[in-house]
């Protein structure tokens, strides 16, 4: 069995299905890691990093493939419901699923310390898994937090969806009010957890979530990296300009306070949030954060040695 002292973990987002991969084994039909973590993969493993991805299933259960946009079949493993993250329910619910898997990795890989790259939500169960590897106290020492697209005050669909945002936010622009309500109607029939917690006043109300993970990033640096591609002058803050799910100014963590970020850099991309909305605007995958060129090289730069 080989052995990998220190690897990167790609963790995708909300309602995502991806597989588990390690630096050797991937999938055998369609997307090697998933329409999330592909093409990051790809570029990570090329620059002589040891990558897996985290297994999620959009639902409780083990991810065993995923038929629809860009998806997968044929994964080298599959592993067991409680080392996988159902990435529609309760945000530290996958924490724990999250800290399970990367205990699985220290134990059978030798993994011993880990760079987390979390796309959307999967930044945020990075977070909660964080807590919960210094709560039990196993596992690999997590040596940096890259995030990507990610709503660290919410989601401003979620918003749209919870009641907390009027469609006008979207200053009439058609495809963000297709957007936003199209998140609304997969909120309603899916999410047992996610939708509701993905918002800001979840996440970013003073005593919310953020506030309570005051001291668990604390000796961890954070890159953060956002996308702007849809820009209104003069639009309402609260959901422009944003990457089509996530605020700039969420993805980037503008408001959330040095007691609970207090090692961060940040950079923006005129990027949409994913090759899903790249597809659905006609655009190249490469404007997607996690196939962008220039995303990548960012995320190789925070990963070199300190």
């Amino acid at each position: 069995m080989d052995t990998y002292p220190r690897a990167v973990v790609i963790v995708s987002g909300g309602d995502a299905i991806s597989p588990f991969t390690t630096p050797t084994q991937a999938c055998g039909w369609g997307q090697a890691a998933g329409s999330t973590d592909s093409g990051l993969r790809q570029a990570l493993l090329a620059a002589g990093h040891a990558v897996f991805t985290s297994p999620a299933n959009a639902g409780p259960g083990a991810a065993v493939e995923d038929p629809g946009f860009a998806g997968f079949a044929e994964a080298p493993e599959v592993l067991a419901p409680e080392l996988t993250v159902n990435a529609v329910g309760p945000i530290d619910d996958a924490g724990v699923a999250l800290a399970a898997f990367l205990t699985h990795l220290a134990e059978r890989y030798a993994v011993s310390s880990v760079d987390l790259v979390g796309h959307s939500m999967g930044g945020l169960f990075s977070r909660a898994a964080i807590r919960e590897l210094s709560v039990t106290g196993s596992g690999p020492r997590i040596r940096s937090l890259i995030t990507v697209g990610t709503p660290w005050q919410g989601s401003f669909t979620a918003d749209y969806a919870n009641g907390d945002l009027p469609l006008a936010a979207a200053g009439g622009d058609r495809g963000t009010e297709t957007i936003m309500t199209e998140f609304k109607k997969l909120k309603e029939a899916s999410s047992s957890g996610a939708g509701e917690q993905v918002t800001r006043r979840y996440l970013a109300d003073p005593g919310g979530w953020n506030d309570q993970q005051a001291g668990v990033l604390d000796g961890v640096p954070v890159t953060l990296i956002g996308g702007d591609y849809f820009q209104l002058e003069g639009g309402d803050g609260r959901a422009w300009p944003h990457d089509g799910l996530v605020t700039l100014r969420s993805a980037l963590a503008l408001d959330v306070p040095d007691s609970v970020l207090p090692i961060r850099r940040t950079r923006a991309f005129p990027d949409v949030h994913s090759i899903y909305f790249a597809h659905q605007f006609d655009l190249v995958w490469e404007t997607g954060l996690t196939w962008d060129p220039a995303v990548i090289s960012l995320v190789l730069e925070a990963l070199s040695p300190a």
